[in-house]
């Protein structure tokens, strides 16, 4: 698969279908791997764009500061690479913020956008709790499976942990398969969210904007999803009932025929 070269960075991305682009960003520590069940439902009918940001998985992990800023250029630098002048855009969690500047720096390459379990950063988000973030960040002593069941606790309800579903135990095999994100690149991936402030320029952002928010999602709590619907204008909010953060893997058809459904102006 392909990879883009910025200054000293290497991006990695790949493109699967062939009609109407649409380009997914990932979240932390997330990457290519992350969006399987997405790509599948979506590639008959479009052409699926997706990346892995600097710090994960087969992208540059230097150590030094990231922005959200500097993401969103990689996004806008994948589209030019392949080839793609506009695009509609879904991005997840740090995705979604990457999503926001993209749109705001760029704004004739983002034509419709949705913005999943995110927030516009600054002092008007509502953090999680300070615990949940200090139990996702530290994986000292722990192996790569050790930190995959430390995270999903987090990330996914304990009744889908329960549940023993097959795409529970898909994602974590692909996991398992990507390359290991150092503890030093989640840390700046981390970093880069706190540094993030968008709140007072996403008004800015004037294309159609589907806001997902998860109800029991423990590291972006989903009143963060109604700041955003009020301060984005027009933009329309679907909540996931009972659901965590994860709501490509909890929630995979509802997510994937919802976002289907909006991109082909039917939501």
């Amino acid at each position: 698969m392909p990879k883009i070269t910025i200054g000293s960075l290497r991006i990695h991305w790949e493109s699967y279908g062939e009609k109407t682009p649409l380009l997914l960003i990932s979240g932390v520590s997330g990457g290519t791997w992350s969006w399987e069940e997405s790509i599948e439902a979506w590639s008959p009918h479009f052409r699926v764009i997706v990346f892995d940001n600097i710090g994960a998985g087969r992208s540059s992990k230097p150590n030094h500061p990231y922005t959200i800023e500097e993401m969103a250029d990689h996004a806008a630098a994948v589209l030019d690479a392949a080839g793609v002048r506009q695009v509609g855009v879904v991005g997840l969690s740090m995705g979604g913020m990457i999503a926001q500047e993209l749109t705001i720096r760029h704004p004739d390459r983002v034509h419709r956008l949705v913005l999943g379990c995110t927030h516009c950063g600054g002092r008007m988000r509502i953090p999680p709790n300070p615990n949940v973030v200090q139990r996702f960040a530290n994986n000292k002593g722990l192996s790569p499976e050790e930190v995959i069941d430390k995270n999903l606790t987090l990330l996914v309800t304990p009744q889908f942990l329960k549940s023993g579903s097959d795409a529970l135990k898909r994602y974590k095999e692909r996991q398992l398969r990507a390359p290991r994100q150092p503890d030093y690149a989640l840390k700046r991936q981390l970093d880069a969210i706190g540094g993030f402030d968008a709140c007072r320029r996403i008004e800015k952002i004037k294309v159609p904007t589907l806001i997902l928010t998860a109800e029991r999602d423990m590291l972006v709590p989903p009143e963060n999803g109604r700041l955003l619907s009020i301060h984005i204008p027009g933009a329309v909010e679907k909540s996931f009932a009972g659901a965590g953060h994860l709501i490509y893997l909890e929630c995979a058809q509802d997510f994937n025929e919802t976002v289907m459904k909006f991109f082909r102006n039917k939501a």
